[in-house]
């Protein structure tokens, strides 16, 4: 399953950022799944809870938050955004685009509680 390496390097980037003891504290990591990067979100997030029963970041929820496909065309200069991610302007029909938004994935945020 892809998402459950993606849920470990999560899981890694939290580490790396926050120090052991902080780590308990952590409530909640936010991440950023654009509509383009092939990640299904639910699939994530149960990998992520499974990966962290038990563990430090038991108590860490992960909250998604899903990122538009957004695309401009170098062409016509429209910026569009459509629910069915192609690289074909959706105004002019060009192929000559670049993705402005929906093919990332990232952790966003880290919420940790205080004392």
């Amino acid at each position: 399953m892809h998402e459950l390496s993606l849920a470990q390097n999560i899981i890694e980037t939290v580490k790396q950022n926050v120090t052991a003891d902080e780590l308990t504290k952590v409530r909640e990591v936010i991440v950023e799944v654009g509509a383009f990067s092939g990640v299904v979100a639910d699939s994530l997030k149960f990998s992520f809870e499974a990966i962290t029963s038990g563990t430090e970041l038991n108590d860490a929820v992960m909250t998604i938050v899903d990122i538009p496909f957004c695309l401009k065309c170098n062409d016509c200069g429209n910026e569009t955004s459509t629910e069915i991610p192609m690289l074909l302007c959706s105004i002019c029909g060009s192929s000559n685009t670049q993705i402005l938004s929906g093919d990332e994935l990232r952790v966003k945020e880290l919420k940790i509680a205080e004392e």
